[in-house]
């Protein structure tokens, strides 16, 4: 069995010895079948989207939009949609990195059940990875609050940059927030003219995404509790497990005697439910995984 890349072996309490030796129980569970994933930001922070709580964590400078914010309030709504015109384009451009490829190629390879993500950036399905669960929705995708009618996100782009012509030109921005916006100055927002829905006329649009403070739809967190259920190993990629959105998950496995498995930067809320907890970077590590048991599955 091969061991973790130098670039994945990290000194932790037990040296690198310990992590070579948490890395072999990662792979001899996904070595099994049955897994299925729950991903998180984590995930993501190698193709360039920034995450909340991780090292780095956007919630450290920036405080995302919550949905009763949005519903109620039409000026912080605007200044949403403002920001959000500019910073689709960042998230648009983001492609899967490795450790995405690798979730897919686990999956071709018969090793991986299920996919329940908590990002909303649509890169394991751009990696090739079937049947994901958005726990929070897709951004590449909006509804109309008033009829329901959907849009895909790149037409409603394109219909806001016509109400918009040069509207937050900035060649300098490289970066959005995990939520698809970018900040912006009070006075850069008095501009921008948000549009209708196509199909009503009405509004108003919203994100097909789950808001901080939002309910997730029954019918798909039932859903995802029905694949945990059915996994042999529950691999948590990316996740600090901080929000119930995703920690309930770890909860029902472990009251079901299923086997957690953690890949994460940093101490999650559930490492005391793991039974096996990797710490190291979720690229190099989980290429090193398909190479190790995806050969032996194929």
């Amino acid at each position: 069995m091969s061991a973790l890349p130098d670039a994945a072996v990290l000194p932790g309490e037990g040296g690198a010895e310990a992590e070579v030796a948490a890395f072999a129980g990662l792979a001899e569970r996904v070595r099994a079948g049955g897994v299925v994933v729950l991903s998180g930001a984590g995930l993501s922070t190698e193709s360039g989207i920034p995450d909340y709580r991780g090292p780095s964590g956007s919630l450290r400078r920036h405080t995302p939009m919550t949905y009763q914010e949005f519903t109620r309030d039409p000026v912080a709504r605007h200044r949403y949609w403002a920001r959000s015109y500019v910073g689709w384009p960042l998230i648009d451009r983001a492609r899967p990195n490795d450790g995405h490829r690798a979730v897919a190629g686990l999956q071709r390879a018969g090793l991986v059940g299920g996919i329940v993500t908590q990002n909303v950036d649509g890169l394991h399905q751009a990696a090739g990875a079937t049947g994901v669960v958005e726990l929070h929705g897709g951004l590449d995708r909006v509804v109309c609050q008033a009829c329901g009618a959907a849009e895909p996100r790149p037409d409603l782009g394109r219909r806001l940059r016509a109400a918009n012509p040069g509207f937050g030109a900035r060649p300098d921005r490289t970066e959005a927030n995990p939520d698809g916006d970018v900040e912006l100055a009070d006075d850069e927002l008095a501009g921008f003219v948000m549009v209708d829905c196509r199909a009503c006329g009405a509004g108003p649009l919203k994100p097909d995404v789950v808001f901080f403070g939002e309910t997730v739809p029954k019918d798909r967190v039932g859903r995802c509790f029905g694949l945990v259920e059915s996994a042999r190993t529950l691999l948590v990629l990316g996740s600090s497990l901080t929000v119930m959105s995703g920690y309930r998950f770890v909860l029902r496995a472990r009251d079901r005697g299923i086997p957690v498995v953690i890949v994460n930067q940093g101490p999650t809320r559930g490492d005391a439910c793991a039974a096996v907890r990797v710490d190291a970077p979720l690229g190099p590590t989980l290429t090193a995984l398909l190479r190790d048991v995806g050969s032996a599955a194929s």
